[in-house]
């Protein structure tokens, strides 16, 4: 049992020096950018553009409207490098960016009275290839039918949550960001964000009932 604790602890321990280390080369690599470094922007593209893609869709839910606000992220990631406080952790920086896009695009869509948003929105990954093959009820697979259609109501259900609950829950879950990092990213408190992480877990396990 003793053997247990300390295989997870070593494994926790050299999880947490990875992290540093990263911390510690984003920083690097941010101070670069800061200086006019191009390529150290590049850099950073390469470490973090598919997590901004990440949050962006699973927010916006449309993979088309995520890869250009990515783009977008990057080009501000630039414009706005001086703002960049000395000692700051650079993916909730970052991430930052990404947030504020993603919700002025969502508020842009909605003032679009000719365009519905749920018209307008797609789920990233296998959302529509899933709703299609649940609607017709082909599929080879029952199983990877099952998942498919579970990964579509999960979808639904976050989709559904109101946009502060929507942000917390999906850094929370998806990117494993500690409530001190979301509480950066989307401005606001500690406080705020362990609410607002609660009241979406427990929307959701309503939405889900049927899937536990």
């Amino acid at each position: 049992m003793s053997g247990a604790k300390d295989e997870t602890k070593g494994a926790g321990e050299e999880r947490a020096a990875e992290m540093h280390g990263v911390r510690a080369e984003d920083r690097a690599l941010m101070a670069r950018v800061q200086q006019g470094d191009e390529a150290a922007l590049a850099a950073l593209m390469d470490r973090w553009e598919l997590p901004v893609k990440r949050v962006i869709a699973r927010i916006v839910f449309n993979v088309g409207e995520a890869e250009e606000l990515a783009q977008e992220t990057f080009v501000r990631v630039w414009q706005q490098r001086e703002k960049f406080r000395d000692g700051a952790e650079v993916k909730p920086w970052v991430l930052s960016i990404a947030v504020n896009l993603a919700r002025n695009r969502l508020r842009w869509w909605r003032r679009r009275p000719e365009v519905a948003l749920h018209e307008w929105s797609e789920a990233p990954g296998e959302g529509r290839e899933a709703r299609s093959e649940g609607e017709t009820g082909r599929s080879g697979d029952g199983g990877d039918l099952e998942r498919k259609e579970r990964a579509v109501a999960v979808q639904d259900a976050i989709a559904a949550l109101p946009l502060d609950l929507r942000e917390a829950i999906v850094l929370f879950e998806f990117e494993e960001m500690s409530q001190a990092e979301i509480a950066a990213t989307v401005g606001a408190s500690v406080k705020a964000v362990e609410a607002r992480i609660a009241r979406a877990k427990e929307k959701l396990r309503g939405a889900l009932k049927g899937w536990v």
